[in-house]
Parts: structure tokens; C-alpha cells; sequence
């Protein structure tokens, strides 16, 4: 007997609920909706929360599901924060340039607007012209496309080199890596027609909505990174549940094997690489517009390292583990860096956390991989073993 999605994965079901209760919580707490015990920064680092979790749920499907450590996927993330920032940006200046420029005595035109509009987003970097890259940054439409066609592209094109080439393992790890840094690289040109090292800032001043205060807004990004999350974690859990998913895990552990079977590896490989690249950047895009600004060095390969690190630390191969640990760590690391944790006094040295916060990261890092492979996420298979016991 066929029985549903839900029934053979009662998890997801759990995990939605505990999502729209912590969504309803940090809703109801908030300044903008709700009794103001939590600040609006605070609403927005949560919101920034729930789109690393997204993006961490791409990294274990592309690394604990399918055996594919890509050292890449933040560059994704960031792409598609690029192509949301062109619109806000475009948007919001281009609102700005037209209010100023309406009581003046001859009328624009549409040229010396866009003039102005130039002038104002790229005159940082000694331009006022539109590269071409900012051809459909008038249009919301498109570049919300873009947000998923443009990381899907390149994870694609890449897959598909690497891939036919039967690059794998450490090696498929390096390629991934230096794909990042060059992309990186190239974006802190200021003729890469993204403005440099000054990346694109003002994100989080929203057009046409200059009459919502900040702590409203803080909130409705909070409830579309939630419904990404979990229509992302939905897509995953669908994705490994089936066939497919016995076919990626059996690439993981035995790909000649699979290959072998008559199965088409570098599809599957292909198709995976693809599709957790769009999530990415689905979660890049709600997450800059809350943090304001996004920049190159956003892109930087230790970004992707960090995302396989909070992975292995909620426990790889399990989609819960992948958003536990990208929670825990992001939680912890904004209470050691921003300033909160006490700092340590031995008498002949002081331990400053937001010096050694990176250090501790590594260290966990360590001691999961060699003391607790399965991670935070193994304890519940665990309790679920105990209970099992109990029971017979």
C-alpha cells in the first residue's frame, strides 16, 4: 500500500510546525507587530537566520544527500542577492532622482533621468553608465527570474564541465573553491558593472514603501524566509524521499557501483548541483535586502568553507541537522561577535571572543567530525533508538 509524502517522512510535518510556531513567536514579540520584546536588528537577524538555514538545506542535499562537497554554493547566494540588489537599488534611486527632479523648472527627460539615475548608483566607482548588465534592472519581474536563472547557469555550465570530466572528491572540491575566488575577484573590479569592492548598499530601504517603518518591514521578510525555508526544506525532503533520493544516496557511498546499475551519474550529479544553486540564490536574495548592503567579498571562498562547517555540526544527510546547525552557529556567532559574550581575564591575557570566535568555530568543527560524525542531528536518531528499545 502507497502511503503519502507526510507519512513516510512524519519529520517534515514536525519540522513545519516548529517553524510556524517560531515564526508566530518572533512575530508576536516583535517591535513592528507584536509586544516590542525584541528588537527590530534582532527580528532581522532572526529573518538572516532562517536564509542561511535555507541555504544550508541546499549544502546538506548537495553534500550529505548526494556526496558532492562543493566549497562554491555561497557564491550562488550572493549572486542572487546581486540580481534583487540591482532592482532595489535601481528602484529606489530611481524614485529619489524623480521626486528631485520634479519641481524643476523645464521638465526631464527620460535620457537625463537616466543620466541622473547613473550617476547617483555609479558614481563611486567614476561612471554613470548603465554596464549591460543592468539592462532589466528597471524590472522586478525579471530580476526576480534572474535570482534563480543566473546561479542555475552557472552551477549548470560548471556541473556539466565537471561532471562529463568525472571530476570528483577533493579535486571537484578545488574546482568548486576556485570558481568562488574568481568570481570574487572579478566582482571587485570596479568595471565588472557592480560597483567594486562598494557592492551594492541601501538594500534594505524598500521602494515604494517609504510609508512602512523599518520594524514592519523586519517582520515581512521574517515570514518570506520562513515560507522559503519551508517550501525549500518541502523540495528536499521530496527530492531524497523517492527513487531519486536512493540514486544520489547510492552515488554517495558506491558511485561506480551505481554507475554500473546503468544509471546516468553525472545527471543526477548534474540535477542536484542545478537545483540547490537556485535555492541558494533564492536565499541570498531574501537575505541581503535585511542585512542592507552586500558586497564581493560576500563571495569569498571561506564563506562556502563556513557552510560546510555549520553542516557537519547539525549533522550531515539529515535536513533537520543541516537547520540546526546553520541556527546554532549563526545565533552564537552574532552573540560572541557582537560583543556580548564576556570577555575571559586570565590575568596575563584577556580572551576577546571576537577575536576567537573563528578559532572555537574550527574547533568544534574538529571535535564533531572526530567525536560525533552524525552531529547535533545524530542525538535525535539516538532518543529515536532509545524510544524504539523502550517500546520492545
Amino acid at each position: 500500500m502507497n502511503r503519502s509524502f507526510i507519512a513516510r517522512n512524519p519529520s517534515v510535518l514536525v519540522f513545519l510546525a516548529l517553524l510556524g510556531l517560531a515564526t508566530f513567536a518572533i512575530t508576536a514579540a516583535s517591535e513592528g507587530l507584536g509586544f516590542g520584546l525584541l528588537s527590530t536588528s534582532m527580528v532581522k537577524t532572526l529573518g538572516k537566520t532562517l536564509c542561511l538555514a535555507l541555504i544550508a538545506v541546499a549544502m546538506d542535499l548537495v553534500w550529505g544527500y548526494a556526496g558532492i562537497l562543493s566549497l562554491g554554493h555561497f557564491a550562488f547566494f550572493g549572486l542572487g542577492g546581486y540580481m534583487i540588489g540591482m532592482w532595489l537599488m535601481y528602484e529606489r534611486t530611481s524614485q529619489i532622482v524623480t521626486q528631485n527632479l520634479a519641481n524643476a523648472p523645464i521638465p526631464p527627460t527620460a535620457e537625463e533621468i537616466t543620466d541622473a539615475i547613473g550617476s547617483q548608483i555609479f558614481g563611486v566607482v567614476g561612471s554613470s553608465e548603465f554596464p549591460l548588465v543592468w539592462s532589466f534592472a528597471d524590472s522586478l519581474v525579471i530580476q526576480l527570474a534572474l535570482v534563480v536563472l543566473v546561479p542555475g547557469l552557472l552551477a549548470f555550465v560548471f556541473g556539466w564541465l565537471a561532471f562529463r570530466a568525472r571530476v570528483a572528491g577533493v579535486y571537484l572540491s578545488i574546482l568548486t573553491q576556485a570558481m568562488t575566488l574568481a568570481l570574487a575577484l572579478y566582482l571587485f573590479q570596479n568595471d565588472s558593472g557592480l560597483r567594486g569592492n562598494n557592492g551594492l548598499s541601501g538594500l534594505q530601504n524598500i521602494p515604494h514603501l517609504d510609508h512602512v517603518p523599518q520594524s514592519v518591514l523586519s517582520v515581512w521578510f521574517l515570514w518570506a524566509s520562513a515560507l522559503a525555508l519551508a517550501l525549500g526544506y518541502l523540495l528536499a525532503a521530496w527530492i531524497v524521499s523517492g527513487k531519486f533520493g536512493s540514486v544520489i544516496r547510492g552515488i554517495r557511498d558506491n558511485e561506480s557501483r551505481v554507475r554500473f546499475l546503468g544509471y546516468s551519474v553525472e545527471r543526477y550529479k548534474l540535477f542536484i548541483f542545478t537545483v540547490t544553486a537556485m535555492i541558494s540564490g533564492v536565499a541570498g536574495a531574501l537575505y541581503y535586502p535585511q542585512a542592507g548592503i552586500i558586497n564581493p567579498a560576500e563571495l569569498a571562498p571561506v564563506a562556502s568553507i563556513y557552510l560546510a562547517v555549520w553542516v557537519a555540526i547539525g549533522g550531515r544527510g539529515r535536513l533537520y541537522g543541516s537547520v540546526i546547525g546553520a541556527c546554532f552557529v549563526s545565533l552564537i556567532s552574532t552573540w560572541f561577535t557582537g560583543g556580548q559574550a564576556p570577555d575571559i581575564n586570565l590575568g596575563f591575557y584577556t580572551v576577546a571572543w571576537v577575536d576567537w570566535w573563528t578559532i572555537l568555530l574550527g574547533l568544534s568543527f574538529v571535535l564533531v567530525t572526530l567525536f560525533a560524525p552524525k552531529g547535533i542531528g545524530g542525538l535525535f536518531d539516538l532518543i529515536a533508538a532509545r524510544k524504539k528499545e523502550a517500546q520492545e
